[in-house]
């Protein structure tokens, strides 16, 4: 019962549910209003719901005339009172943005912050951290008209400008806060303390929304937080407040392309009707999932009828003049990418502009500290700034990087900060420290070269060969995208050191798409540097390439020829063998399998004359590979016994390296043939034996998931069901790792069957 004597918008409410026999779920059900809703309202939390609600559950009641007057009229006065309870237009909530898109999860983060339960003096705190342009005022000020009703006392917004260069202060928001929420500006105390003080008891009797919008920093914030109760305080920010302790933290990521594209066809309106879906798609992709960028494309759009969209992406598409088309009015998307870099200190700016010349499209500290010319420590503090101000994004392994748009403001930062003189420098000391990087990496893996010289302070974070295979993969996109700097620059040296100290590393690495790029790479800085030798060097690697299945054989024998009439001309023996070694691989693919024992003969004479035991044996592997595939599985046992007994043999002048890597494949070579001969006990551990040494060597390729699933089939065979069934499981992932899709769900499918 209200003050007045008068019973409340609730209890009437509750009656009529109850005279109906109803229960809340039910009444829910009927009307479309959410239970939850429903609670609020009885229980006195939503005083004075909309007209069109009350309509909504006087007819789900079928209230006659007087029960739906009575109903309508008392929440009008619910909705007076809670009008005058405070300052008519201080902190009022922003107007909604009517084509609103997406963010169902997030919708609903803040929907259980609403609804959850808080300890005692502990107020319930949502902060919403995230980037320049990713929505996070626009997503607030939705969810809070979507909540509003679940805060019958009132929903306050205040911007606290905390990318100006004077955000509000403390003392400046408590004031205007205090206003909204009643306080004569007589009874404002005047020390922080006492006002907020005074806040959190306000807060603890009423149920508010407090949404503080633009926070600077936890200092800003932490005396407008509530102290308890049901009164709940939302925060969106640039800055990752990590001070603030016992907040419900959410970070807004960029929306996906569905979303992106669903967004600006709401901004566009009917003129979307006019524009083709595919056209559509591609202006969301290159505005990188950010609402920002996708309002101000759209408006761009809407405000010129006339303008082609088609067009409109073909200029986004051009990387040196995308940043500029994000303009519309006063919306420009470089201006909040600004704000964000205004509050970075000198040292910071440096680093974050440098940042852009980096090939890749992640980095580490090591490489931020080449690029920045700054000591590790400080490459640290720099990149912890740029993640607190969301100019950056970084994830749990160590590695961060630029969003699209936000990489091409660094460049253009970059342009018109830094000297043409600089931004050269700049860019050959990054080139040239992830080539020499890349180049050692590489030599980790090269008989004759094992542990690398690592006298070079810079390039000291290889100290093994497992982290030199991490670093190779990873950073592949910056080395590669080095080289092709390095080749554009002229410096060719650089760049077929690269190129060379790659070929034993790409064994390992079997299937990256990348080597094709590298060698071709390398092939050219070898022709500019007059060097026919190191050309046809490059050019049987290419040929190499192609033999991979699936392989192109017409490929394989173009360059292997090519390799061959450069390396007879300049009597580079070696490569004169490995050509015909390669041609081999081309009409093994061909199934041209007598011409092929012919070449790879051809090819492990001219080893044996030169005194090149290694590849002499992989010659002599080759050729019993051709009688593998010709069928002749006893003829090729036979050789691969010899093979491996050569491996396995101290004396046998071998490179240990070529040893190591050469074994395993011996053995499920050995593994196949006793299969094809029907001796499954033996064939089974050989191939064990051979794919657990691939493990060892992080080597899994096409080789390896073919014996998987021949070592899976002779489990089945032999009943050993678990053993099969596990083994069809990782004969699908490496299936799957390399690209083979076919194979991949072929051996799920078996690996199902022997569940």
């Amino acid at each position: 019962m209200e003050e007045t004597g008068r019973p409340s918008f609730g209890e009437v409410l509750r009656g009529h549910r109850r005279a109906a026999q109803l229960t809340l779920e039910r009444l829910a059900e009927v009307s479309g209003v959410s239970a939850r809703t429903l609670s609020d309202m009885e229980r006195g939390r939503s005083k004075g719901p909309q007209a069109r609600t009350v309509t909504a559950l006087a007819d789900a009641l079928k209230l006659d005339d007087s029960g739906r007057e009575r109903l309508i009229e008392l929440a009008r006065d619910g909705r007076l009172r809670d009008h005058w309870a405070r300052r008519g237009g201080l902190c009022e909530l922003p107007r909604i943005v009517e084509d609103f898109t997406g963010r169902a999860e997030e919708l609903i983060w803040l929907s259980e912050l609403v609804y959850a339960e808080s300890s005692p003096g502990v107020g319930v705190v949502g902060l919403i951290t995230g980037s320049a342009g990713l929505g996070k005022t626009t997503f607030a000020v939705r969810a809070a008209h979507t909540v509003r009703p679940s805060f019958p006392d009132g929903v306050l917004f205040l911007d606290l400008f905390g990318m100006s260069q004077r955000p509000v202060t403390a003392d400046d928001a408590l004031r205007q806060l205090l206003r909204a929420l009643g306080v004569a500006d007589q009874q404002i105390p005047g020390d922080l303390q006492e006002r907020a003080s005074l806040y959190r008891s306000l807060l603890r009797d009423k149920r508010v929304l407090v949404v503080l919008d633009n926070a600077a920093s936890e200092e800003q914030v932490r005396p407008l937080l509530p102290g308890g109760g049901t009164s709940r305080a939302l925060i969106t920010t640039r800055r990752l407040l990590a001070g603030l302790e016992g907040v419900r933290r959410l970070v807004l990521g960029p929306l996906q392309v569905p979303e992106s594209t669903e967004l600006l066809t709401g901004i566009l309106g009917e003129r979307s009707a006019h524009d083709e879906k595919s056209t559509l798609t591609r202006l969301a992709e290159l505005c990188g999932g950010l609402p920002l960028a996708l309002r101000i494309i759209g408006n761009r759009l809407l405000s010129r009828p006339d303008w082609d969209a088609a067009q409109l992406a073909a200029r986004l598409a051009d990387e040196g003049r995308r940043l500029e088309q994000f303009k519309a009015g006063d919306l420009k998307i470089a201006t909040a990418f600004g704000l964000s870099y205004e509050q970075l200190a000198d040292s910071t700016r440096q680093v974050f502009r440098s940042l852009a010349v980096v090939p890749g499209r992640d980095f580490d500290a090591a490489l931020t500290a080449v690029a920045g010319g700054t000591p590790i420590a400080d490459a640290w503090d720099a990149l912890d700034e740029l993640v607190d101000l969301g100019l950056l994004q970084d994830s749990t392994d160590g590695r961060y990087r630029f969003h699209d748009l936000v990489r091409l403001f660094a460049r253009d930062r970059l342009l018109e900060e830094e000297s043409e003189a600089g931004r050269q420098a700049l860019t050959d000391r990054v080139t040239s420290w992830l080539l020499r990087t890349a180049t050692l990496s590489g030599r980790w893996f090269e008989p004759g070269y094992g542990r690398p010289d690592l006298s070079d302070p810079d390039l000291t974070v290889l100290n093994s060969e497992e982290e030199a295979d991490g670093w190779l993969r990873v950073n592949v996109d910056n080395w590669l995208g080095a080289m092709r700097a390095a080749a554009g620059s002229g410096r060719h040296s650089l760049a077929l050191d690269c190129a060379e100290s790659m070929h034993w590393f790409s064994d390992r690495w079997l299937h990256s798409p990348h080597w094709e790029e590298v060698f071709t790479l390398g092939a050219e800085a070898a022709a500019a540097l007059g060097d026919p030798a190191q050309q046809a060097t490059q050019l049987n690697y290419l040929a190499w390439v192609h033999s991979v299945p699936p392989g192109d054989p017409e490929a394989v024998l173009r360059f292997a020829t090519e390799a061959r009439e450069l390396a007879t001309r300049c009597d580079a023996t070696a490569q004169i063998a490995w050509s015909h070694e390669y041609t081999a691989d081309a009409l093994l693919l061909l199934g041209r399998h007598d011409e092929a024992i012919v070449s790879s003969s051809r090819a492990a004479e001219i080893f044996q004359a030169i005194g090149d035991i290694d590849s002499y044996v992989q010659s002599n592997a080759a050729i019993t590979r051709c009688l593998f595939d010709d069928g002749r599985y006893a003829e090729a046992l036979e050789r691969y016994l010899e093979l491996l007994a050569v491996l396995d043999d101290p004396g046998s002048g071998m490179t240990p390296s070529v040893v190591v890597h050469s074994r395993p494949l011996a053995l499920l070579r050995i593994g196949s043939c006793l299969r094809h001969l029907g001796r499954r006990t033996e064939a089974i551990t050989a191939l064990i034996e051979g794919i657990d040494l691939v493990d060892k060597l992080r080597a899994s390729d096409y080789r390896q998931a073919d014996a998987l699933e021949t070592l899976a089939t002779l489990l089945a065979d032999e009943g050993r069901s678990d053993e099969s069934h596990r083994a069809y499981g990782r004969a699908a992932q490496v299936f799957a790792s390399i690209g083979d899709a076919a194979a991949s769900s072929r051996c799920r499918a078996m690996e199902t069957a022997t569940a």
